[in-house]
């Protein structure tokens, strides 16, 4: 059975485990949840001591710090990742980026950035491989250090993470000060199950960390639950016993073989001419634009049919004319609000915006409800511009219009059409508009449909003469009416037979005058004459 080092056995037989690799390296696999693809790894260190079995970590390496013993580990886990590397590289096996630990102990006292600088070019690893990640509490007591070496890392190409991030208790302000290019997310949060207050933590650092534009990852996954509830967050990357455990260098060599591997991205690509940052600022200019100089306005995401409104201006919540709060629109679910056929329609202008990468306006009916309002049918013209994503994810801004009353008026005028000409069509009436200035008559749609006209008749009425719709014998008299007309007179009566089959109208003719008096327009009309009318 393992027994655990004492303290002086630790420090007493450090030097003799450097030397014999009785300190040794594992790496666990980190994975595209959604593609299944190996996305990078970590260094994990292990001390397998002859006398006492095997020693954790958690074991030996506060002993270390303790001691100042850990800056000579942390480098020895440095250079044998290198020669694993230079190793696999030499033999042509695909290679992916690998996380060494980094402590605080090792930049204090020691020139971290230098010495690693030096054996990364002694074996001639690419920086691109190799991830340098440090803790929360790394920054504690030191954070102005911490940001000078972050920024010479960064300066060497290097990538830098967070570790453990929300394990401590300053996990906010640590990140706001410190240029790390990945987090890495405890997943204990979850201990209390996803739908417990961890989850809703979870949630929030993660669209967080999409604005920051930072990937993620999600250590200590150990069920497909977690991984799957991390997924729908937008957290892909995962790193746990669901994947794998820590492994032995010899099994890692195989699982590089053996799997396919991609580049993480970052979490959101903006449009170059936003910057998040600004964006979230009250004091920016980008909210200023936002809440007082544009329309009403929206931001939400979008991912495989799900969206999540982020932010609303005011001027969005009057739009929508039913005395919500931002807050209370902001916890709407768009989804909800839109049956089927109004979701398409909306859903595939989404669509259209991601392809396009351009504007796409579209006309929905919602369901809206609010507690001062009650219930209302409201129907929204929305603008749709994608400006960011993040895999499957995109970034939508969206300005609306509530058009319910144009919308309403339209529907009326449309109802009072369609009644008119059911009325027409049991009358027998055909209906014109003549325009003296250009001589063009444009007809009503029985017009066009019973005597095949177009929509707009030039030259007028020769075009109808030529038909034979007005009979040769009538047309000096029509020719006749319309110089009358024009000439001022203000209503014309009369029959005229229309077709070849001679069949007879009642004409009727009223003129419209301008302001000064000249005829501007007449409107005609022809009415059946039936035996009963004589």
């Amino acid at each position: 059975m393992n027994k655990k080092m004492l303290s002086h056995e630790i420090v007493d037989g450090f030097t003799a485990a450097i030397r014999e690799q009785q300190i040794y390296l594992c790496y666990q696999v980190q994975i595209n949840h959604s593609t299944g693809r190996m996305v990078g790894a970590e260094a994990l260190m292990r001390w397998e001591h002859p006398d006492f079995g095997l020693q954790l970590p958690s074991d030996f390496i506060p002993i270390l710090e303790e001691h100042d013993l850990i800056y000579s580990a942390d480098i020895y886990v440095f250079e044998s990742v290198c020669r694993f590397l230079r190793k696999c590289l030499n033999d042509g096996v695909p290679i992916v980026p690998i996380s060494v630990n980094m402590s605080r102990y090792d930049v204090f006292n020691h020139d971290y950035v230098e010495e690693i600088e030096n054996i990364r070019n002694r074996y001639g690893i690419p920086v691109k491989f190799l991830r340098i990640e440090i803790t929360e509490s790394s920054a504690i007591g030191g954070m102005k250090l911490m940001i000078d070496v972050i920024d010479r890392l960064k300066t060497r190409g290097y990538v830098v993470e967070m570790d453990d991030f929300g394990s401590g208790y300053s996990s906010l302000n640590i990140l706001k000060n410190l240029n790390v290019d990945m987090i890495k997310l405890d997943i204990g949060f979850l201990d209390g199950g996803i739908r417990g207050r961890g989850g809703i933590i979870l949630s929030s650092v993660v669209q967080m960390a999409k604005w920051l534009g930072t990937p993620l990852i999600a250590e200590g996954v150990e069920t497909m639950e977690q991984a799957d509830y991390m997924k729908s967050l937008g957290c892909n990357y995962i790193q746990g016993f669901l994947y794998a455990r820590p492994m032995p260098e010899d099994e890692f060599l195989q699982t590089l073989r053996q799997t396919e591997h991609e580049p993480t991205v970052p979490a959101m690509r903006l449009i170059e001419a936003m910057d998040a940052g600004k964006f979230w600022d009250p004091d920016s200019m980008e909210t200023l634009i936002f809440s007082n100089f544009v329309g009403a306005a929206a931001l939400f995401t979008y991912q495989e049919g799900k969206t999540e409104i982020l932010r609303v201006n005011e001027k969005y919540t009057r739009e929508l004319a039913m005395n919500l709060s931002a807050q209370e629109v902001i916890g709407l679910d768009p989804r909800q609000e839109l049956d089927e056929e109004n979701w398409e329609i909306y859903e595939s202008a989404i669509k259209k915006a991601i392809s396009s990468h351009d504007e796409v306006s579209c006309e929905t009916w919602r369901n809206l409800h609010s507690k001062c309002c009650g219930n209302d049918h409201i129907c929204i013209r929305s603008f749709i511009r994608v400006i960011g994503c993040a895999g499957k994810q995109h970034l939508i801004y969206a300005m609306v219009q509530n058009i319910t009353a144009e919308k309403k008026n339209y529907r009326d005028l449309y109802d009072s059409d369609r009644r008119f000409r059911f009325a027409t069509e049991q009358i027998n009436v055909y209906a014109w508009e003549y325009t003296f200035a250009t001589k063009e008559m444009r007809p009503c749609f029985r017009c066009m449909r019973d005597l095949g006209l177009p929509a707009l008749v030039r030259n007028y009425p020769e075009p109808l003469i030529e038909a034979k719709i007005i009979p040769e014998d009538f047309a000096g008299m029509y020719r006749d009416w319309l110089r009358r007309l024009a000439d001022g007179e203000e209503h014309i009566e009369g029959v005229v037979p229309l077709t070849i089959g001679r069949i007879p109208f009642y004409f009727r003719y009223t003129t419209e005058f301008d302001e000064t008096g000249k005829p501007l327009k007449a409107y005609g009309s022809a009415t059946l004459i039936s035996e009963e009318d004589g």
